[in-house]
């Protein structure tokens, strides 16, 4: 068993929802997960972290949004965790040192976005080029509310998958 893993699953209940928290930004979530506990292993996390997310209710998925901050920025919406923080400039690393014209460009995209969906717009930027997320953004406004919605909450179900990856391999 991961070593991060077998000493979650022994901490109590409130210290290991508050461990796990940075990885998702969700109270509700977290303290889902750590009352699944014991977890054997990281395929058995990912499965039971991805059912309690697509469980819980639009509110549980806005504050997991909410502790983002938004493309190319480095503060959230609300407060986050200073691990969650840290992830989230790794996760972006390409769109903060974007050129000038392609960060003016994601912020007007950002606010027309927020005008429209009344949050920020959430993706799994890892991996990605800052082109490549101003086209995901611009594409995403064509879903209606709905759609965009569910794309929201399952980029933050690949979000919250990397960053569980990333918490097991943290010591």
């Amino acid at each position: 068993m991961n070593k991060v893993l077998a000493r979650w699953n022994a901490l109590d209940s409130a210290d290991a929802a508050r461990e796990v928290l940075p990885c998702c930004g969700s109270q509700a979530w977290a303290t889902a997960l750590a009352a699944e506990r014991p977890i054997a292993d990281e395929p058995s996390l990912i499965r039971i972290s991805n059912s309690i997310w697509l469980a819980l209710p639009e509110e549980a998925w806005q504050e997991a949004f909410n502790s983002h901050p938004r493309i190319g920025q480095k503060h959230p919406h609300a407060p986050a965790t200073k691990e969650s923080l840290s992830w989230s400039s790794e996760e972006q690393r390409a769109v903060l040192f974007a050129d000038s014209q392609t960060r003016l460009a994601l912020e007007e995209a950002n606010r027309r976005y927020e005008q429209t969906f009344g949050r920020i717009f959430i993706v799994s930027a890892a991996g990605k080029n800052s082109a490549e997320i101003l086209a995901i953004l611009q594409s995403r406004m064509q879903n209606d509310a709905a759609t965009e919605l569910r794309e929201a909450a399952e980029q933050q179900r690949q979000i919250t998958q990397l960053r569980l990856n990333r918490w097991l391999e943290s010591i």
